[in-house]
């Protein structure tokens, strides 16, 4: 008779046998979800890529282990807009999201959808359907029910897809080969009808007119594609522009192009065989994106829109501008201009006067998040314009309390008690009173003389990376910091550390650098271990170091004899590491456009990647609180994941023990 022992072996192997397919299944993960977050609008989920190999971007390896979960997100660039019946279709970082635009003060958020695998580059709406260009391909979005959108959708295209144009069953969707032309007409089941390659350079902006698509092809400038035939669309001419064509508008017998240093170029398409420049207007910055409205076109230009009357296109002239941060693409409906600013979110433009357009209403979805710190239940995010606080109490549901704007870009945050130190690229540190997180306010702020970088906070001090060095400022009194003491470094200081009386600086060129702070007035160098590549971040754990290596991985470094540091294990990473955390035996890395990397540093001398989670866009900030991950995604804006590396004896031992002692 076989005893209880030998029962939990043959149950333990029948369980494996009816779970390994799952776990090893390409497209699931060790959860036995899509490896991909599910991607749910208000009505329902999202569609989603038929396989791993579809949800990731080109070139991304597959996860090791998949036991990193999507949870929330919030905030991002705004890249696209379009604007149909009194609501603004707008990509906000990896969302489309939907804006009543009919008060133009009071811009107000109708519907958005889940978070796609990536950013939304482009936004095209037609009837009840909104079109999004998404770095994986085309989703089609039902928005019949503003406040539930629901994607109905979705067609995977081999390059990033930019832009997205469309005219009855079609969609016209240009990617890094060319423009694809996809039949619609069943909006659940779109596919590819018709392809033309374009040899050289990506597709990254469309305009329809008859029955042509003229397409912005970077360098090589304007392409005209005839597509009176869907299934073979054709090259009718080009017209080769200066500088680099990202965005374009049609408007009569006259294509206008942004074209990136060389301002707006006017293309006379009166012969699509022939077409030629009849005119141009040098912009001040780089021309990005552009639309046309009676006899006026608005370029979304480097630091503002420029407004340029082309009533006669071969004398186009400045009529006014309006002051942005980095405007990517505008719509214009009558006496307003929408720009989509990747730094602010959805800025609304009253133009109805040319020469003084004036700010009408502000729709905010921050971008160029740098970093991120927790404290208690809040997040607080530092993106360019300003710090971000999120409640995230419930970490599936970030909910933005404030947003305190700056008069400089931010780098970095740390939070130490009731404040929040911000340092400010050109400017030095900031302190706010955040003990109510819904009312922050300046209450201090230190003059740093080099660029302030990162920043950290133990005690009275404020231990400041700007550039040139290590300065610490005593924060005893909020309303009057000072500096204490300053340690200069040979390479540009651009993060820093601090444990017992060391502080560590990330030296950029110089490596690590150990400075006892033992005497704030008087800090000095003790040690340093030069870093094969560029140190950006440092995190410190124990008597080990961990260095963000910009180009060269993770470094650990044995810093237990001080004077001695030493290089015992590093990790490579695909891109460019530039942050880091670390907690109980995970290094959590940032690797900018190859996202999250989680490595397993139990044992120092021999880490290794143990998972992975792809953002969707360039990740630069990090910081972890128990399970959860939180990442701040320069387009992304915030997301949180969860890190769940023991999840399979949560899954399995329940199971085979269920029959008792």
């Amino acid at each position: 008779m076989k005893n209880k022992s030998s029962f939990r072996l043959l149950a333990l192997v029948g369980v494996l046998t009816l779970l390994l397919p799952l776990v090893f299944s390409p497209a699931l993960s060790a959860h036995g979800q899509s490896a991909v977050p599910a991607t749910t609008g208000a009505a329902g989920p999202l569609a989603q890529p038929a396989s791993l190999e579809a949800a990731l971007p080109i070139g991304t390896p597959h996860p090791p282990a998949n036991y990193v979960e999507f949870v929330g997100q919030i905030g991002g660039s705004v890249w696209a807009v379009a604007i149909q019946g009194g609501i603004a279709y707008i990509g906000a970082g990896p969302r489309l999201a939907l804006v009543d635009v009919t008060d133009q003060a009071n811009p107000a958020l109708v519907g958005q959808t889940g978070v796609f695998p990536g950013i939304v580059a482009g936004v095209a709406v037609s009837g009840d359907y909104a079109y999004v260009a998404e770095y994986h391909g085309l989703h089609i979005v039902d928005v019949s029910n503003p406040a539930s959108p629901l994607a109905t959708g979705f067609l995977e295209t081999p390059y990033p897809a930019y832009a997205v144009a469309v005219s009855g069953s079609y969609a016209y969707l240009c990617d890094y080969d060319g423009l694809r032309v996809v039949d619609v007409s069943n909006p659940q089941a779109p596919f590819q009808t018709g392809f033309h390659n374009v040899m050289f350079g990506p597709v990254v902006g469309v305009a329809l007119s008859g029955s042509y698509a003229y397409v912005a092809n970077e360098s090589n400038g304007l392409r005209i594609i005839d597509v009176s035939n869907p299934a073979a669309p054709f090259e009718a001419g080009f017209y080769n522009t200066p500088g680099n064509a990202g965005g374009v508008a049609v408007s009569g017998s006259y294509a206008y192009i942004a074209d990136s240093t060389s301002g707006l170029r006017i293309i006379d398409v009166s012969n699509p065989a022939v077409p030629f420049e009849a005119g141009f207007y040098d912009t001040s910055g780089q021309a990005e994106g552009v639309a046309v409205l009676g006899g006026y076109a608005y370029v979304a230009d480097t630091w503002s829109m420029c407004i340029i009357d082309v009533s006669d296109p071969a004398a186009p002239f400045e009529a006014g501008i309006f002051d942005a941060f980095e405007p990517m693409s505008v719509a214009s409906v009558g006496n307003y201009a929408y720009l989509a600013d990747t730094a602010y979110g959805l800025v609304i433009v009253d133009v109805s006067n040319p020469a003084a357009p004036l700010e009408a209403g502000l729709y905010e979805s921050p971008g160029w998040a740098e970093s991120v710190a927790l404290a208690d239940n809040y997040a607080y995010v530092a993106y360019l314009p300003g710090l971000q606080t999120v409640d995230i109490t419930n970490p599936s549901a970030p909910v933005e309390v404030s947003f305190f704007y700056t008069p400089e870009t931010l780098n970095d945050v740390a939070v130490s008690g009731s404040y929040a130190y911000v340092s400010e690229t050109y400017s030095g540190l900031r302190i706010l009173d955040v003990s109510s997180p819904a009312a922050p306010s300046e209450v201090g702020f230190y003059d740093a003389p080099a660029d302030a970088r990162g920043v950290a906070v133990v005690g009275n001090y404020a231990y400041l990376a700007d550039g040139g060095g290590l300065r610490i400022i005593d924060v005893s009194n909020p309303a009057a910091p000072f500096e204490a003491g300053y340690c200069n470094t040979p390479g540009g200081a651009d993060d820093v550390a601090v444990s017992g009386i060391y502080a560590y600086v990330a030296d950029v060129t110089d490596g690590l650098r150990i400075i006892d702070v033992s005497d704030p007035a008087n800090p000095f160098q003790v040690g340093f271990s030069d870093t094969p590549g560029y140190a950006q971040g440092v995190a410190v754990l124990g008597n080990y170091a961990y260095v963000a290596d910009y180009g060269k991985g993770l470094q650990i470094i044995d810093v237990s004899d001080p004077a001695a540091p030493f290089i015992v294990g590093f990790c490579g990473t695909p891109t460019s590491t530039f942050a880091l955390t670390v907690s109980g035996s995970y290094a959590y890395v940032t690797d900018d456009s190859d996202g999250l990397r989680i490595i397993d540093v139990s044992d120092p001398a021999a880490p290794f990647e143990a998972d992975l989670y792809d953002t969707p866009g360039y990740v630069r900030g990090v910081a972890v609180s128990g399970s959860y991950v939180y990442a701040a995604d320069v387009v992304g804006g915030l997301l949180i994941l969860q890190h769940l590396p023991d999840f399979e004896y949560q899954l399995y031992l329940p199971l085979v023990l269920r029959s008792g002692p």
